[in-house]
């Protein structure tokens, strides 16, 4: 994408016009580098500080392709207001004992940091009055992102620190966001910063360009019915795209026909970098055989408009105060 001066707290024209084409934007430098210091700075007190003794050592799992193995215990699914800690799968042997330390075999940190520590909720505040902290020289505001991607009343959900450790930092396969966060109609929005650098060698992420525009949401990680724990993946029998005339599967285009795989794209960013990720692209992240991590922070923006419905079967329910809005 040509490099355009950011003149505003939001997008510039040429940015939003990428990201409706596209589906994905990257922007440099969102976050001035005091900033990323001070959040890994505090990302690694919180890998430092969780207490070993009374975790119940849960694995993020996603479940592959299909999710029917996504992870699905009590400790994730009330995490919708905590700050909980889950391991990658391969910090673990065959016997179940850990043998990474445990800074080095966390897979992610959720899933409200953004409305629990002070140093992540800076990044929303909407004033240099605002009791979360102002952050200077913060582009591309999450308020300002939205009023301009259109929405009415936005609401942050699901923040969480990806680790991606170095040797074990597992794949993610392709996905889209919708999936896990359905409102009806479809409108999430990944907010996606990375604290390191991320590149082909660390897992980085990858996009299927345009695939927003013609890739249904077919499916949605539910809560199992009737059960405290455990989520499955199900048919979704609500709207399957954004509301709008761009939509629909007659979008796809012919030359990516029998060819997605090749035409994904490489998301390679700097530290400081923000990726915005529309809620039905298709993107996903390869394994982290490096010996370098990739550290992210990443929260989720859905609309909460009075009559959108936010299902009350999605895996991630909102805590008793609601949803974290944006607007002041």
């Amino acid at each position: 994408m040509a490099s355009e001066p950011q003149t505003s707290d939001g997008l510039t024209p040429t940015q939003l016009s990428f990201f409706h084409q596209n589906g994905y934007l990257i922007i440099p430098r969102a976050l001035p580098p005091t900033t990323v210091s001070r959040l890994l700075s505090e990302t690694h007190k919180l890998l430092s500080d969780f207490d070993l003794t009374t975790h119940p050592l849960t694995r993020f799992r996603t479940g592959g392709s299909s999710g029917h193995d996504h992870v699905g215990d009590d400790y994730f699914l009330s995490s919708g207001d905590k700050i909980r800690f889950f391991f990658e799968e391969d910090a673990f042997d065959d016997s179940g004992n850990l043998i990474k330390p445990k800074d080095k075999a966390i897979n992610k940190i959720g899933h409200y940091l953004h409305g629990l520590n002070p140093a992540f909720a800076s990044l929303l505040a909407t004033s240099r009055d605002d009791e979360r902290g102002w952050v200077e020289d913060l582009k591309a505001r999450p308020a300002a992102v939205a009023r301009d991607l259109g929405f009415k009343d936005p609401r942050c959900l699901q923040s969480m620190v990806i680790c991606k450790q170095p040797e074990i930092g597992g794949a993610v396969p392709p996905h889209q966001d919708s999936t896990f966060l359905y409102t009806n109609p479809p409108s999430a929005v990944g907010f996606w910063y990375a604290l390191e650098d991320a590149t082909l060698e660390n897992g980085c992420l990858s996009f299927l360009p345009g695939s927003h525009l013609w890739a249904p949401i077919e499916k949605r990680l539910v809560r199992k019915e009737g059960a405290k724990e455990g989520t499955e993946m199900v048919d979704n029998d609500g709207p399957r795209f954004p509301s709008g005339e761009q939509y629909g599967e007659d979008k796809k285009p012919e030359e990516v026909k029998g060819r997605e795989e090749e035409a994904y794209v490489p998301g390679e960013v700097k530290a400081g970098d923000l990726v915005l990720i529309h809620g039905n692209i298709l993107h996903r992240s390869e394994r982290n055989l490096s010996q370098k991590g990739r550290i992210i922070y990443t929260f989720h923006v859905i609309e909460g408009e009075q009559g959108r419905e936010y299902d009350e079967r999605n895996w991630l329910q909102p805590p008793q105060e609601g949803f974290t809005r944006l607007y002041a």
